[in-house]
């Protein structure tokens, strides 16, 4: 059976953890917000794809609605000549009325195809300019991205193996702690921005919360004999020294195995 580690050993496998995941962070950090930001101007460019199809689809139906048209005023000219051709034939009034009232209904539905074709032409104009503008702002976005793109390769390509073999690390780290300190580690965590769970005690303050540390308190923490949690903020605490002995024992990143 595995041997119990002690309270010190737990403080300072925590403690080691601590410190490989704030050097995760750091890199992180040096990506900032660009992984983020290369998502949202992907999703923009996405969305301004669609809209350009949208209105690249919109005008093609004025253009097809225009031809219907444009038959429409052909056809329409074509019964015209056929009507004035059977006026100088008619035989009686009737015939004369009835063809002179298809002449101005033909006639009207010109005038109502000219209309239409007006005022298509008019939203293909509208949807054309709505086009360039969106296109213009896509080819900018598109560049952003390219450029954040790189700018974001580059980082990963120097950081990559050191954040690879940091993870690892890391790891080995969390699989030597029991389930309930890492849950209690990954609960403190990722309630805080900086990430910090495990801090040192520095000028008899937390080094999380700065909070001033009782000197009772700051002597149990010394002597390692138990797991003590900041009343502020509830990170763990551990001496300064601890952070010294670690340092000694730690193995280079550089130095890890893949």
């Amino acid at each position: 059976m595995a041997k119990e580690p002690t309270v010190e050993e737990k403080l300072r496998q925590l403690y080691e953890l601590q410190s490989i995941d704030s050097q995760i962070t750091e890199f992180e950090i040096l990506k900032g917000e660009l992984p983020m930001e290369v998502s949202d101007l992907e999703d923009e460019i996405a969305g301004l794809e669609t809209r350009n199809a949208k209105l690249d689809s919109n005008i093609k139906e004025f253009e097809s609605e225009i031809n219907r048209h444009e038959a429409n005023i052909k056809e329409a000219e074509n019964l015209i000549l056929k009507y004035q051709k059977q006026l100088d034939n008619v035989k009686n009034n009737r015939e004369f009325d009835a063809l002179t009232k298809e002449l101005e209904l033909q006639k009207l539905e010109i005038q109502l195809s000219e209309k239409k074709i007006k005022q298509a032409g008019q939203e293909i104009s509208n949807k054309e300019e709505t086009l360039k503008a969106t296109q213009e702002r896509l080819d900018a976005k598109q560049k952003e991205l390219d450029m954040k793109k790189v700018e974001l390769a580059q980082i990963i390509e120097k950081t990559e193996k050191e954040e690879e073999k940091l993870k690892k690390k890391a790891e080995k780290v969390r699989k030597k702690i029991e389930d309930r300190l890492i849950k209690a580690y990954d609960r403190i965590r990722t309630s805080y921005r900086n990430g910090l769970a495990v801090v040192t005690v520095e000028r008899n303050s937390c080094g999380g919360c700065f909070n001033m540390i009782p000197p009772q308190e700051q002597l149990e923490i010394a002597q390692r004999k138990k797991i003590i949690a900041c009343e502020h903020c509830g990170r763990i605490l551990v001496d300064n020294h601890i952070m010294e002995d670690l340092t000694e024992n730690l193995q280079p990143v550089s130095e890890v195995e893949d």
